[in-house]
């Protein structure tokens, strides 16, 4: 069996993500020739032997993805531009101009609710998709920026901030969502845990242009559904706090502007979510347009309403640096950045997406690089976090 890992698998690359991915690296590397000790090798190998009968068992089961079973590309791109770059470390922390770029954007948004009152229905749904669906969708970024507690100094100002920036959408998501993006991060492409993956059933059904149409205007059901099935957790306290307050805010603007009030907030996140300019880098970051590339970055000027997050390479090799300083880690490296594929455009994104017959939710990369007992140990904590 090691001989078969040796030949079969790149010892450079091996994931961190799990036990299974540290037992086939031992059982690969292992030389009795050298005097090391063979039950080390013997543990290795029922470890490591574990791990790919049930990789093989989950590819059977979803063969029409890209599958890769080495690390995520980030891990080695961040050690090596820290390496050639160590001053990148300069665009660490946060970026104290988030609050109040959060707080402009939620009362624009009153601000557009309580002029549109009286409104033509026409005139109602293009400034809800135009000005509606583009600010709430800058909200959700913001919450993403603000989940790596790059909003605030402080983790509870971040909490509470992350909060504010949900309340525009009538949906509390704010709270689940730092817990699931986590594990996006730390365990991307990996089955049963990151809940950015589309599903089997998503794959085998949305394969049609009319039927992807159908799919990316359905994102945020998606998003907020397709957790509960692949990778369910309890509720924590702040998830409640979230819900509480939403509530709250949900019930102020019903009382004020009534449902035609409510609804132009929620179908501003429904459609700016959804079949929407700015939602194309949902299918960017990560849809594989070039084989042996899983994530991509966006360098258009949508960019200005979405918290550079186009810039997605970057900010999956350097979590921690803020949306305002990623252009100037492509800048400090761009040796790393420049030389692989790479968009200026979400709209023609998404065209590509609906009209070309390859590309389909199936178009991800999925790899397994922790046992099923890893992944329901990491379920019984609650997660990465609680």
């Amino acid at each position: 069996l090691a001989f078969v890992l040796r030949s079969s698998e790149k010892l450079s690359v091996y994931s961190k993500m799990g036990k299974g991915g540290q037992n086939l690296r031992a059982a690969a590397s292992f030389n009795p020739a050298k005097g090391e000790d063979e039950s080390i090798d013997k543990s290795a190998i029922a470890g490591a032997s574990i791990l790919l009968a049930e990789r093989k068992e989950k590819v059977a089961k979803e063969s029409n993805f890209h599958w890769d079973h080495n690390d995520e590309p980030h891990v080695w791109r961040r050690k090596a531009i820290l390496k050639a770059h160590p001053d990148i470390r300069q665009f660490m922390g946060h970026d104290a101009s988030t609050k109040y770029k959060v707080m402009g954007a939620l009362l624009l948004q009153i601000a557009a609710l309580h002029l549109l009152q009286g409104a033509p229905w026409y005139t109602w749904l293009f400034v809800c998709y135009t000005l509606g669906g583009t600010v709430n969708h800058s909200q959700t970024i913001a919450m993403h920026e603000i989940s790596h507690n790059l909003g605030a100094k402080k983790p509870l100002h971040n909490k509470l901030l992350a909060i504010l920036a949900n309340l525009s959408m009538c949906v509390p998501a704010a709270a689940s969502f730092k817990r699931y993006h986590f594990e996006h991060h730390r365990y991307q492409g990996e089955v049963e845990v990151d809940c950015d993956l589309p599903t089997n059933w998503e794959g085998w059904f949305f394969h049609t242009s009319a039927r992807k149409v159908l799919w990316c205007f359905l994102q945020p059901g998606f998003y907020a559904l397709r957790p509960l099935f692949v990778n369910p957790k309890k509720q924590n306290t702040w998830e409640i706090i979230n819900l509480c307050i939403t509530i709250a805010f949900d019930s102020i603007i019903l009382y004020f502007y009534g449902f035609n009030g409510l609804m132009f907030l929620l179908w501003g996140m429904l459609l700016g979510m959804g079949l929407h300019p700015v939602a194309g880098h949902f299918l960017s970051e990560h849809l594989v347009m070039h084989e042996g590339q899983e994530t991509y970055s966006y360098y258009g000027p949508l960019n200005w309403f979405t918290y550079n997050v186009g810039y997605h390479n970057e900010h999956h090799d350097f979590a921690f640096i803020s949306a305002k300083n990623l252009p100037n880690a492509r800048k400090i490296a761009p040796e790393y950045y420049d030389e692989i594929s790479h968009y200026h455009s979400w709209t023609k994104v998404l065209y590509d997406y609906i009209f070309d017959a390859k590309l389909s939710p199936y178009s991800r990369t999925k790899r397994v690089m922790m046992e099923k007992r890893e992944i329901q140990d990491l379920r019984n904590r609650g997660g990465l976090l609680k």
